[in-house]
């Protein structure tokens, strides 16, 4: 399954411009990605700092068809995103349950999903932020970024393209396969 992608230079959130697309009968499965968001969002209304350097992008597609659900989803999203982090960049990268990637308990990516209803059809949207270049300073909980781990320019290009291949990978599969199966192949990535 193919994802569209739709670039932005700044948005307010990378998320709310996928559930506008998908108010508007936007039905096709999307990759809304934006160098900057001037109010990124996380779980329960925290703000997300989103620093021009690192990688913000939304994921929106039609999740009625999928065998799937949406708390089985944010499992799958969690374990694909450290598969793709701890086999590029570190092995210490962590799960902090159900939404952040840590590590040494500094946050590194966050995940916020969010299902709509339109036009009968029920869609998640996955809205993925990552550290790649930049540490964002935040009184709530400490981070850190993909290029202070490595010492190294992360080219945020290359982790998009990761990031979008596995993504069109798991929604193909998500048709056909269980839960179980799904969680095997994202692990293995």
């Amino acid at each position: 399954m193919k994802l569209k992608i739709l670039k932005f230079k700044s948005v307010k959130s990378t998320n709310d411009v996928a559930l506008m697309l998908i108010k508007k009968g936007n039905t096709k499965p999307s990759i809304v990605l934006s160098e900057r968001q001037t109010k990124g969002r996380g779980t329960m209304g925290k703000k997300w700092i989103s620093k021009k350097g690192n990688l913000f992008l939304s994921i929106l597609f039609d999740m009625s068809i999928k065998k799937i659900n949406f708390k089985k989803f944010a499992v799958l999203n969690a374990y694909l995103l450290k598969s793709i982090l701890t086999k590029k960049f570190s092995d210490k990268i962590k799960i902090k349950w159900p939404n952040d990637l840590l590590f040494k308990k500094k946050k590194i990516c966050g995940i916020l999903q969010e299902t709509v209803i339109n036009a009968g059809k029920k869609f998640l949207i996955v809205g993925i932020g990552i550290n790649t270049n930049l540490d964002p300073k935040n009184t709530n909980f400490p981070s850190t970024s993909l290029k202070h781990i490595t010492n190294k320019n992360i080219d945020n290009k290359k982790l998009f393209i990761m990031i979008k291949k596995n993504y069109e990978k798991l929604l193909l599969l998500a048709n056909q396969n269980s839960f179980s199966e799904l969680k095997k192949f994202v692990q293995k990535l």
